[in-house]
């Protein structure tokens, strides 16, 4: 079942440590409204994309220079019959440094083929980690776009 968690890959050129940082700057790379803070484990933090949708998170791991866990404790997204779909589910950011670069996985736990929002969520993730995160972490700019809904 886990193989079929939404993950994708990217490696750059940055420490690990580093990474986890840029990773908790959430609005730099993610390009949505932020509240909270992200910088630590027990934090918690909202997103919001525009009308009436919101995912709230906890930080409920974090592994300096390892790994970062998100769960997102409660959510409405109101463009779906299951506006609660994301809700206790897990974005988890694998990190692994190695040789001045750092492989980030980043896996969206329970975002599975069967769930109503992949067919937007899978392009939607496949932008913000390749394209945004990834300039992020290598230019210190996000590429921003419109929401897929």
């Amino acid at each position: 079942m886990e193989q079929n968690n939404f993950s994708s890959s990217i490696t750059a050129k940055i420490s690990a440590g580093e990474a986890i940082k840029k990773i908790s700057n959430v609005p730099e790379w993610w390009g949505v409204t932020f509240t909270g803070s992200a910088e630590k484990q027990n934090d918690t933090f909202i997103v919001k994309m525009g009308g009436d949708s919101f995912f709230n998170f906890t930080v409920t791991e974090l592994i300096p220079g390892k790994k970062v866990v998100w769960l997102v404790t409660d959510c409405n997204m109101p463009w779906y019959s299951d506006k609660k779909e994301w809700a206790n589910t897990r974005l988890i950011f694998d990190l692994n440094e190695r040789n001045g670069e750092t492989e980030l996985t980043f896996t969206h736990e329970g975002l599975t083929p069967d769930v109503e929002c992949y067919k937007d969520c899978e392009p939607g993730w496949t932008h913000w980690i390749k394209t945004s995160l990834f300039s992020y972490l290598t230019t210190g700019k996000g590429v921003f776009r419109a929401p897929t809904k």
